[in-house]
């Protein structure tokens, strides 16, 4: 159970943080960035609901359980894998939270174009801002990926920014009309 009841302690003063094993590391530390920008991932996933509450509320739905699920691969990664016993059985994400994005992906996509061409971000709001989100996704995995070369990580946890970034991508069609609307890149088109 989480319980806030005082937003500062004063405790990262110094310039650390403390992770869920009680182990503190520096606030650039690799670790801190990559949970750090999973959280700016939901962050972006926010202001999309504010397009698709009503325009698409599956979407909306959905998204709402990424943003739970987000919360989950940030106490993954902010508690490292150890032998040591903390007293608690840590929070990781699972095969199914990665196999759920895939249904999702398979369930949009079955409705969409066919795509022969790059898309470029925009069309609808929402679906501009579903490429935003699907490249602060990319780059947070990019991070995971950079820790799991250095410490262990939930193999899970990769898996799951790498289906994120692609359910984003197929959303962002989706929203546009089912694919429709899609801004698409025209090769040398301003050369």
């Amino acid at each position: 159970m989480v319980i806030l009841n005082k937003i500062y302690t004063k405790t990262g003063d110094d310039g650390t943080t403390a992770l869920g094993s009680g182990e503190r590391r520096p606030k650039n530390d690799l670790r801190i960035d990559a949970y750090g920008t999973v959280d700016e991932t939901n962050a972006v996933v926010g202001l999309v609901r504010l397009h698709t509450g009503e325009t698409a509320p599956e979407v909306n739905a959905f998204l709402g359980c990424i943003q739970n699920d987000l919360f989950d691969l940030g106490a993954d990664l902010a508690t490292p894998e150890t032998d040591k016993d903390l007293g608690y059985e840590p929070l990781r994400v699972t095969d199914a939270q990665v196999e759920a994005i895939e249904q999702a992906i398979d369930a949009l996509n079955a409705d969409l174009s066919t795509l022969r061409s790059f898309v470029l971000p925009g069309g609808s709001a929402a679906s501009a801002q579903l490429h935003l989100a699907r490249t602060v996704s990319r780059r947070a995995e990019r991070l995971i990926v950079e820790l799991a070369a250095r410490e262990k990580v939930n193999p899970a946890a990769v898996r799951y920014m790498n289906r994120l970034s692609d359910y984003f991508f197929v959303a962002s069609r989706y929203l546009n009309d089912k694919g429709g609307q899609d801004v698409l890149w025209v090769p040398g088109q301003n050369r």
